[in-house]
């Protein structure tokens, strides 16, 4: 792997708290998970190392890149949601792995077995996997029942709840709207929602205006 000292320093400062990070930028992992996927992806999944992010991070990429459907991925998909423990690891596997696209209800399906993991990441995984493939006409209803129902409260999976939420009024503000009237978030999450709301570029001035009257007084 090609290393970089400068882009470690700047990666441990997004990511405190994160050990054995070498320096990789995220173009040159993309490169040689696509040539991993060409190959015997599956035997390197088997054998692959977990020493560093970026040894992870390849994982995740490996497995949206490989050619496969669920039920080839399914195994390998679960030996991986564990081993997630920082969001950028989780929002780029996210990003790679799109069998919501081919597969969406047996995908769907799949994620709700992880909606209430107790596990971080694996929740946010979940979650980040909605907004980015799940916020169309059919699948909306379900997707604000499935950010209602989440109930770990930590930092990440509350930020990943906030951001569906505002995507899915981005792109559907009447049918999201009577959510934010009326939801189980907490305070937090719901206010954070509101904020992401306000700074998106594809809300209007106006509603903007009347999303800010719905925050909550945190106590």
């Amino acid at each position: 792997m090609q290393k970089e000292p400068e882009y470690q320093k700047f990666n441990a400062r997004l990511l405190p708290g994160i050990e054995h990070i070498l320096g990789v930028r995220l173009p040159v992992l993309r490169k040689m998970a696509k040539k991993i996927a060409r190959k015997d992806w599956q035997e390197y999944l088997k054998t692959a190392c977990d020493d560093s992010f970026e040894e992870i991070m390849l994982q995740g990429m490996v497995l949206g890149y490989a050619n496969g459907n669920l039920q080839e991925k399914e195994p390998f998909l679960r030996m991986f949601l564990p081993k997630i423990d920082n969001w950028s690891v989780c929002d780029s596997a996210c990003s790679t792995i799109k069998l919501a696209q081919s597969q969406p209800q047996e995908f769907w399906d799949f994620l709700m077995e992880y909606l209430h993991s107790p596990r971080e990441y694996e929740v946010r995984f979940v979650l980040v996997q909605m907004l980015n493939y799940y916020v169309n006409q059919q699948y909306l209803p379900r997707v604000l029942e499935a950010i209602d129902r989440v109930d770990l409260k930590l930092y990440y999976v509350q930020m990943a709840q906030a951001w569906a939420v505002s995507i899915c009024y981005r792109d559907f503000p009447q049918k999201t709207l009577p959510y934010l009237k009326e939801n189980h978030l907490d305070d937090f999450t719901h206010n954070k929602a509101l904020q992401k709301i306000t700074e998106s570029l594809k809300v209007s001035k106006e509603d903007k205006a009347y999303i800010r009257t719905l925050k909550r007084k945190l106590n």
